[in-house]
């Protein structure tokens, strides 16, 4: 078989309580997307490309093709892969977890198949550890960007405890500083020393603080890892609801109404990056085109 083609996108995520500590987790979709378009071939070679991103591999994406044919026992079949994004590689956003997302679902399109939500985060967690990219599976950013609204999750239990919804008229500010910070660097056992703390938070995500959450993991896992938290404190100072790292960083999340943002942005122009407004997304994975 060859000649099919589908094309499908993501959302991005943002941390609420990262899992890698406890294992447990939280994540909103974020308004920035990604785009995979997958094409068949009968060559049976599977070959990816990050439009945009010479120096990032296309391993993941290749994986969830390959994972995909493999599941619709289409092994002979090949592939063409290429991803466009509007997430910023490597700071925290879930932007492998949106790729995954976006490539699992095109090419479930590309051969003319619709899954079931379950079966595409569960073939992209798959890929994600293949391909050495998560430290738990990342089932909480995974989901929010699948369904682009909040999930709290057991990640080790690859369970969706409770989801949320975020109010779409808040507005997500974000610094994206100069430096990317890949996850797979982490080591998760460094940051077992916050795992007590980091239940607390997670609990009182699942009792509905979702904001308080936020801010309170940033600060615990910014000391852990050496980011420096001040970015996220003066965001707070400035009006923001709820202020912190997201992911392993880099990047420095807030969640604020529209009449902050002007003064978050003011205050943040004093640190190296660039500054992405958006909005909580409104909608999760979908195929674009078949």
């Amino acid at each position: 078989m060859g000649g099919g083609i589908g094309i499908a996108s993501a959302c991005a995520s943002a941390t609420v309580v990262n899992a890698i500590a406890a294992g447990k987790g939280a994540a909103f979709g974020v308004d920035l997307r990604v785009q995979s378009r997958v094409r068949l071939t009968k060559e049976g070679k599977i070959s990816g490309r990050i439009l945009g991103q010479k120096k990032e591999s296309p391993k993941l994406i290749e994986i969830c093709v390959r994972k995909v044919l493999e599941n619709l026992g289409m092994e002979k079949c090949g592939a063409v892969a290429e991803t466009t994004s509007e997430i910023p590689i490597a700071v925290g956003l879930s932007s492998s977890s949106a790729a995954a997302n976006a490539a699992v679902l095109a090419t479930f399109a590309a051969c003319d198949q619709r899954p079931k939500p379950e079966q595409v985060l569960e073939l992209g967690i798959e890929a994600a550890f293949e391909a050495g990219v998560t430290v738990t599976g990342a089932l909480d950013d995974a989901a929010a960007s699948f369904y682009g609204c909040g999930v709290i999750t057991d990640n080790l239990k690859r369970r969706i405890l409770k989801k949320f919804k975020v109010d779409p008229k808040l507005v997500v500010v974000i610094h994206v500083p100069l430096t990317k910070f890949y996850t797979s660097k982490v080591s998760p056992e460094e940051l077992r020393r916050i795992r007590g703390p980091v239940q607390s938070v997670h609990r009182m995500a699942m009792r509905g603080e979702f904001w308080k959450a936020l801010t309170i993991n940033g600060l615990l896992y910014s000391t852990a890892l050496g980011h420096d938290p001040m970015i996220a404190i003066e965001a707070i100072s400035k009006g923001a609801m709820a202020a912190g790292l997201t992911g392993t960083g880099s990047a420095t999340v807030a969640v604020a109404e529209p009449d902050k943002v002007v003064d978050i942005v003011k205050a943040w122009r004093g640190w190296r990056g660039r500054i992405l407004i958006t909005r909580p997304a409104v909608e999760g994975a979908r195929v674009e085109a078949v």
